[in-house]
């Protein structure tokens, strides 16, 4: 498709705005698809194309909490592989399986996640007790929120960090560290099954890819001097943000009750 100069600059501002948040808190796609179907792209090719710009950026933050010393992915890489996988087998149930129960469900789950990123005193920079073993994250719960990206996707970087805080007790930045691999890999899974699927405006997620790079570079070395002074505030509001969102938008399937 063409596209004018003047909307790939606002798609670019878009994705540096997506970036700098997404590294930081997550969310960042529910900034970048609506722009994209804005922009006229439909459905199919929003999505794809939102997954190649949402990979650089973050593809970019990882990079940046591994050369700041704060990640180690050699030490991950069962849980890579299994996020990988689940969020291929996501992309492929995703027109087979019942969405529209998931857009109901949903904008609750991420207030619930917002009302305890804004209550719980276990968000902070330090490590607390587990709850659960990492191993019942890395062969469970990483798996399943890696499908739940390639399937529907808001929120993926939320629940992996709500995971990693409160039931295996990571501090905040070591948490969002692995989150951005985590979100990396179920993003590379969900762009690699497009490339067969459906349609990628390249220009476009190239675009806002470079920009996603910028604004995840800048985000990530806020979270990293920052710490859960930064990073929680605008957890609580992304989650709020996509929550109003999912919520409110006149497609969701909940609005049929109310009618």
């Amino acid at each position: 498709m063409d596209v004018d100069i003047t909307i790939l600059l606002l798609l670019g501002l878009v994705g540096l705005v997506a970036g700098f948040i997404d590294s930081i808190a997550g969310g960042g796609g529910m900034l970048a698809l609506p722009s994209l179907l804005l922009a006229g792209l439909d459905p199919l090719s929003a999505l794809a194309t939102n997954k190649l710009q949402g990979t650089f950026g973050t593809a970019s933050a990882t990079y940046t909490f591994w050369k700041k010393g704060l990640l180690k992915p050699q030490l991950y890489w069962r849980t890579v592989l299994l996020v990988f996988l689940g969020a291929g087998l996501g992309v492929l149930m995703v027109s087979a399986a019942p969405k529209a129960l998931l857009s109901i469900i949903m904008p609750v789950l991420l207030l619930a996640v917002a009302l305890y990123f804004a209550l719980s005193p276990r968000l902070t920079d330090d490590a607390s007790e587990p709850v659960l073993p990492m191993a019942a994250f890395s062969f469970g719960l990483a798996p399943a929120v890696g499908f739940y990206d390639g399937f529907f996707g808001p929120g993926t970087g939320s629940f992996f960090m709500l995971a990693l805080v409160s039931v295996f007790g990571l501090g905040i930045v070591e948490a969002t560290a692995r989150t951005k691999l985590f979100n990396f890999t179920s993003n590379v899974a969900a762009l690699v099954m497009f490339l067969f699927t459906a349609k990628i405006v390249w220009i476009v997620g190239l675009t806002m890819g470079i920009a996603q790079v910028i604004g995840a570079y800048a985000g990530a070395h806020v979270a990293i001097r920052n710490g859960a002074r930064v990073i929680r505030p605008l957890l609580v509001t992304v989650c709020l943000a996509m929550a109003a969102k999912l919520l409110f938008d006149p497609a969701n399937p909940a609005w049929v009750y109310f009618r």
